[in-house]
């Protein structure tokens, strides 16, 4: 049995961390983990950019990761950056400059490819996860910029925000305003209610969150130490968190750092991140706090597993990101049986010209996701439809897409109800490639294709088959009812088909028997 060893580089606001693990069909084994503190993000998210120092330091790390890595006999990697580096303003500079020095290349993940690769780190803890998410559940992902709060309903992750709420950026407000021990926590308070008492208007209403996921670096260390065995590990009540506050005013700092068994100089982070999720969980009403003890760098590492066919996921992470945009379609209200129809129609069309398009699984799902959103500008305008449905997609973070595939999704559903902008009409607003403008061409197809079948939004067909034929895609679709206008506007709709793929839809109707 082939074991390879894999690195996972994590460039985070505060601290550069690596495992390395052993990966084989067994599954996976940690068999190293480095750590090295560097507070990237209080510049960052100040000032934009990293100075020399902190660049220097940055290289110097990644050099000795690279060393390491080597004494490891490391046969892959991936690096990757978060807010820190995202953040920056002369990100590609800053990033060219570390892989000339080091040799290590990294590469900047969105906040919602952030967030979801730490989703699946907890997805793949096995029964914990299945057993918690049973209820009505939240994960809290705690980074150094911003939180991340994500809902699952009946075993679904059904919607994620993103708040600027992160440690660092709440210490650097803190410190801003000369705050003492116990000011601080009130303005801790004041600053996570200005946020979550919204979101819990908008998006829990009476939804009660049985359950807290939790994912940071301090709140969960401390769960997990040896000195609180006498709880099931990693695993509290809210009670816990009131003895945690009460201890950290009662006591010397550097007396419960050694009690606690935490570096001194990550108290005051400990104490933000215990304030911040103790206030979460009085305003969701959870009980229960479980910290699975999981990093980017372990959701690193099963993506890089899962993507080599080495271990397979008992999770359905592609259900959550369709629940997602249905999620969002309802929130605008989109019409669910309108959509159900046209993605029907849409992927049928992908999954039978395969032959010409020459996308993949994942094209397909971005597809599907521009099927449901395909009329939830309809909330803002009607008359508006294209460019208000682009801007809520846009606006909107569909947990486990990057920023190009949201792109993408948002120009397909926009292009489906305008004039197609040509590259270099898109290239002076937007920052797809040429690659991407490709796949939104070819999607935008195929759905006008569907929309122009489904003109009526009666859902007059009762079976849609497809045939390519030469230089046609031959479209019989059985009916009995009057489609005069699906045939009249099917001609506009088709046009671009057959310009993106150079083949001339037809539609054919076929009477049913007892017509």
């Amino acid at each position: 049995m082939a074991v390879r060893t894999f690195a996972a580089i994590d460039v985070g606001s505060f601290e550069l961390s690596m495992k390395i693990f052993e990966v084989s069909r067994r599954g996976m084994k940690e068999i190293d983990h480095i750590r090295r503190e560097i507070n990237m993000g209080t510049e960052s998210y100040t000032t934009g950019k990293l100075s020399y120092e902190r660049v220097e330091e940055l290289c110097e790390a990644l050099l000795a990761f690279s060393d390491i890595m080597k004494t490891y006999r490391v046969s892959d990697y991936a690096a990757y950056g978060t807010s820190a580096i995202r953040e920056t303003e002369n990100t590609i500079i800053l990033l060219n400059q570390i892989e000339v020095r080091t040799g290590i290349h990294i590469q900047v993940l969105s906040n919602s490819e952030q967030r979801f690769l730490d989703y699946k780190s907890i997805a793949f803890q096995g029964e914990g996860f299945l057993k918690i998410i049973e209820n009505p559940t939240a994960i809290v992902d705690i980074g150094g910029g911003s939180i991340q709060i994500s809902l699952f309903d009946k075993d679904k992750l059904v919607s994620t925000q993103n708040m600027k709420l992160g440690v660092l950026r709440l210490q650097e407000r803190l410190r801003h305003m000369n705050a003492g021990v116990k000011q601080s926590d009130d303005l801790i308070t004041e600053l996570v209610d200005s946020q979550m008492l919204t979101y819990k208007k908008l998006y829990l209403k009476d939804r009660e969150i049985r359950n807290i996921i939790i994912v940071d670096d301090y709140v969960s260390m401390l769960l997990r130490k040896k000195s609180l065995e006498h709880e099931m590990t990693g695993y509290a009540g809210r009670e816990l968190f009131e003895k945690f506050e009460k201890a950290y005013h009662s006591q010397r700092t550097g007396e419960l750092a050694k009690k606690w068994d935490v570096p001194e100089e990550n108290m005051p982070m400990l104490h933000i991140s215990l304030m911040l999720l103790k206030r979460i969980m009085e305003i969701m009403g959870a009980e229960l706090i479980w910290a699975p003890g999981v990093t980017l760098c372990d959701g690193i590492a099963y993506e890089y597993a899962e993507k080599n066919k080495i271990v397979a996921a008992s999770h359905d992470f592609e259900q959550d990101i369709i629940a997602c945009a249905q999620n969002i379609s309802k929130r605008y209200r989109g019409s669910s049986k309108r959509s159900a129809t046209l993605e029907q129609i849409a992927l049928h069309i992908f999954d039978h010209t395969r032959k010409i398009h020459g996308l993949g699984r994942r094209e397909r799902l971005l597809l599907q996701l521009s099927t449901i959103l395909h009329d939830c500008g309809k909330y803002i305008s009607m008359v508006n439809l294209g460019e208000c449905s682009y801007s809520i997609i846009m606006a909107t973070e569909i947990i486990g897409l990057s920023h190009k595939e949201r792109e993408i999704v948002a120009n397909v559903v926009k292009f489906n109800h305008l004039e197609f902008d040509y590259y270099e009409e898109m290239a002076r607003y937007s920052t797809i490639d040429r690659e991407a403008y490709l796949v939104v061409a070819k999607l935008t197809a195929i759905l006008r294709l569907a929309n122009g079948l489904d003109r009526s939004h009666k859902q007059k067909f009762k079976d849609v088959r497809t045939k390519l034929k030469d230089d046609q895609l031959i479209i019989t679709v059985d009916t009995n009812e009057d489609i005069t206008l699906e045939k009249g506007l099917f001609d506009a709709r088709a046009g671009f088909f057959q310009e993106v793929y150079n083949v001339r839809p037809v539609i054919k109707q076929k009477r049913t028997v007892n017509g």
